[in-house]
C-alpha cells in the first residue's frame, strides 16, 4: 500500500539550475524541442506559470534575460538547445494565494504530484471558491521547495467534485501538464471510484451506457441522463457491487468516459442516488430546483456520519503512464474514515462472491501545508 509522506525542507527542482543573488533570483533553462521557435516571453512563462506575458517582456525589456550569454530582446526567439538566463526582479503577477489546506501527498517528483484530496475542498479556484482550494494548498506545499515563492505553480489537469474524495495528480511542470492533459482527454488514465448509493442493486456488475448533457432547470451546474438534455455526448461507466446492505450498496465505479458528474448522474438515473447527495435523485429529478448548491436534508438518518459537505463517493484508484519516462504508476486510497463508518453501521447481506468491508487501519495523519 502506498504510504503517506510528507516532504519538509527545501529542494530546488532539477529541471532549473536556481541562482540565489542578493536583489533578485536568477535561473538558468535549456531550450526543450517543444519549445524551439517561440518567443522569449512565451518560453520564460512556460516555465514559470505564475508570471504573464506582460510581466516578462518588462523583465526582458529592463535586460535581465540573456540567450547564449548575449541580451534578449523582447521580440527574440528561442531554438532547442538555447541557454535561456533570466533574473527574476519582479514578483509573480497571478500567484496562487499560499494557504494551508490539509490534503496528503502519496508521490512526488520534479514533473507532479499525486495527492489524496479530501471532501468539502474545490480542486482549484472557481466561482465563490477562489480561497481555499486544494490548489492553493499545493501552492503552499510547492513554495517550501523553491527559494522564492511562485516560482512553480501547480497544474490542475483533471478534478474532483468539491463533495468527493480522492486521488488526484498536480502537474509541476509544463511539459507534464500537457502530456497529463492529453492521457486525459485521451483516456489513457484508470479511474475507479467507491460509491455508497441508496436501494440494493440487484446486478452483481453491469455497464451503464447512457449520454450526459446539461439539464433544462437553467442551472449551469446541473447535468442529466434524461433524453431531453442539452447537447448530450456519449458516457459510460462499468460497476461492480463489492457489498449490499439492508437498504444500501457499497459499489466500485469505473468511468469508460469523463462527463462532468458523471458516476452521480448515472447512479441516480437507474434508481440509486448516491448517500449525500445533494442534487440527483432517483430517475433524472433533482433535490433542488436551480439552486446551485442545494441540501440534502431529506436525505436517510445515515447523513449523519458522513463529513460535512461530502457526498459518499471517493477517488480510490488511479493508474496512468508517468508523463516523461512513460512507467506505468498505479495508486490507491482506502475508503475514507467516514463513508467506513457509514457501511459499519448498515446491516449486511453476505454473499460468498461479494467483497467484506475489512477493519483497516485508520486514515494516515493528513498533510496540512
Amino acid at each position: 500500500m502506498t504510504e503517506s509522506i510528507h516532504f519538509a525542507g527545501r529542494r530546488s527542482y532539477d529541471h532549473v539550475r536556481w541562482f540565489i543573488m542578493p536583489d533578485s533570483y536568477s535561473a538558468l533553462l535549456i531550450v526543450e524541442s517543444e519549445l524551439h521557435g517561440v518567443r522569449i516571453d512565451s518560453f520564460l512563462i512556460k516555465h514559470f506559470r505564475n508570471y504573464t506575458s506582460w510581466r516578462m517582456q518588462r523583465i526582458v525589456a529592463a535586460g535581465h534575460v540573456t540567450i547564449n550569454d548575449e541580451l534578449a530582446s523582447p521580440t527574440q526567439r528561442v531554438f532547442v538547445g538555447n541557454q535561456v538566463k533570466v533574473g527574476l526582479i519582479e514578483p509573480p503577477d497571478k500567484l496562487l494565494e499560499a494557504e494551508t489546506v490539509t490534503f496528503r501527498i502519496l508521490y512526488r517528483d520534479q514533473w507532479m504530484l499525486v495527492v489524496d484530496k479530501p471532501a468539502g475542498v474545490i480542486s482549484h479556484p472557481s466561482g465563490d471558491y477562489q480561497t481555499g482550494t486544494l490548489a492553493n494548498g499545493v501552492q503552499a506545499y510547492l513554495d517550501t521547495l523553491t527559494p522564492r515563492r511562485g516560482l512553480v505553480r501547480p497544474g490542475i489537469v483533471h478534478r474532483l467534485d468539491r463533495q468527493t474524495s480522492g486521488l488526484m495528480v498536480v502537474a509541476t511542470h509544463h511539459r507534464s501538464h500537457a502530456e497529463l492533459s492529453d492521457a486525459f482527454e485521451a483516456g489513457r488514465v484508470s479511474k475507479e471510484y467507491l460509491a455508497i448509493v441508496e436501494g440494493r442493486m440487484l446486478n452483481d456488475e453491469g455497464m451503464i451506457d447512457l449520454p450526459i448533457g446539461r439539464s433544462r432547470t437553467g442551472s449551469r451546474v446541473l447535468m442529466s441522463a434524461r433524453g431531453d438534455a442539452v447537447d448530450a455526448r456519449v458516457a459510460k461507466t462499468k460497476y461492480n457491487v463489492e457489498q449490499r446492505f439492508a437498504e444500501h450498496t457499497l459499489v466500485r465505479a469505473k468511468p469508460m468516459t469523463g462527463r462532468n458528474h458523471q458516476i452521480r448522474v448515472h447512479f441516480a438515473q437507474i434508481g440509486h442516488p448516491l448517500v449525500g447527495d445533494e442534487f440527483y435523485d432517483i430517475k433524472g429529478s433533482y433535490k433542488t430546483q436551480g439552486d446551485e448548491f442545494g441540501s440534502a436534508d431529506t436525505q436517510s438518518e445515515s447523513l449523519h456520519f458522513l463529513a460535512q459537505g461530502r457526498h459518499a463517493l471517493h477517488a480510490t484508484s488511479l493508474a496512468f503512464a508517468h508523463p516523461i519516462t512513460g512507467i506505468w504508476l498505479s495508486f490507491s486510497s482506502p475508503l475514507p474514515t467516514d463513508m467506513r463508518r457509514l457501511a459499519d453501521t448498515m446491516k449486511v447481506e453476505r454473499s460468498p462472491n461479494l467483497i467484506p468491508i475489512t477493519n483497516e487501519a485508520p486514515y494516515p495523519d493528513d498533510v496540512k501545508t
